[in-house]
């Protein structure tokens, strides 16, 4: 196998994520993906990057994990995270192979990534709903240990939420599908090569040691849903932009009346993935205003 010349030293430490509804395909998509690359470094001469694949499987989490959703799985996933943040390093190329089906949770791996100045992708294993659900019987009836209960199987298939290469979070994105035979890998390996990663303000992750941080985080947070509301109130008919005091970019609202349940619902996912992972208190405001437009144009 013959490559062009690989400019190795642009592909530093990237994050590849793959996702899909259970039983579509993603391990072996996984592995076709981590020998391509594989080979991509072998024939690059003195190439010191290596190929890590993580997943369920390699940090043996069982399927069960994802019927308990409040307690077992959220602690799987934050296994994952860590198993992420552990491998990420100057030589390593990580593939994260697991549902990934949490949009937030993307967005909190994109973070990870994008606060070390190292590239990410994400890639969709696509498949119809009735064949990953015909995969799954055949599994649960061969008694096989990677089969879902039908329940868990229609709960994942309900909360999945797709990716959107218009999010950041989830860009570039590149899809699988059944009938392809192998993976885009050159199109990954390109991508991932010719990115130029710069810090921004939503990405750049610092401990949260800055007194009463988690009272800023609920107040900055707070104030700017009800600088929307009221806006709202004076734009019936919806869309717009509303400045916020300080920040230099406003919040671009979508066509429509955003109701109120759905801005505490976003608030209350970006509350949640940045009690631990934390801003400086003064960029707060600005990283809720950079969510609010993903949340409301990126997906």
């Amino acid at each position: 196998m013959r490559h062009a010349h690989l400019r190795t030293s642009k592909l530093k430490m990237p994050l590849i994520t793959i996702t899909g509804y259970p039983c579509c395909g993603k391990s072996h998509r996984a592995t076709q993906l981590a020998s391509y690359l594989k080979d991509r470094i072998t024939a690059t001469p003195n190439s010191k990057l290596t190929v890590e694949l993580i997943s369920d499987d390699t940090l043996n989490l069982s399927r069960d994990v994802y019927g308990d959703v409040r307690v077992r799985e959220k602690d799987a996933r934050a296994a994952l995270l860590s198993a992420v943040k552990r491998s990420l390093s100057t030589t390593a190329i990580i593939i994260l192979d697991s549902g990934n089906y949490i949009k937030g949770y993307r967005y909190q791996l994109f973070c990870e990534a994008k606060a070390l100045r190292t590239p990410s992708c994400v890639l969709h294993v696509g498949a119809r709903e009735d064949v990953c659900r015909s995969r799954n019987e055949a599994r649960i009836s061969s008694t096989d240990e990677k089969a879902y209960e039908e329940a868990v199987f229609d709960n994942l298939i309900a909360r999945y939420e797709e990716p959107n290469g218009m999010a950041r979070w989830d860009a570039p994105l590149f899809i699988v599908v059944d009938e392809d035979e192998n993976v885009p890998g050159e199109q990954i390996w390109n991508a991932l090569e010719g990115t130029v990663v710069k810090s921004h303000a939503a990405t750049v992750i610092t401990p949260a040691k800055e007194g009463n941080y988690l009272h800023e985080l609920d107040r900055g947070t707070t104030e700017i849903v009800s600088r929307i509301q009221e806006w709202q109130k004076d734009h019936p008919e919806g869309g717009g932009s509303v400045s916020i005091e300080g920040i230099d970019d406003a919040v671009e609202l979508p066509m429509g009346l955003v109701s109120v349940g759905t801005l505490q619902r976003i608030r209350r996912q970006f509350v949640s993935l940045n009690r631990v992972h934390s801003l400086e208190k003064s960029r707060v405001r600005a990283l809720f205003v950079d969510y609010l437009n993903d949340s409301f144009h990126g997906s």
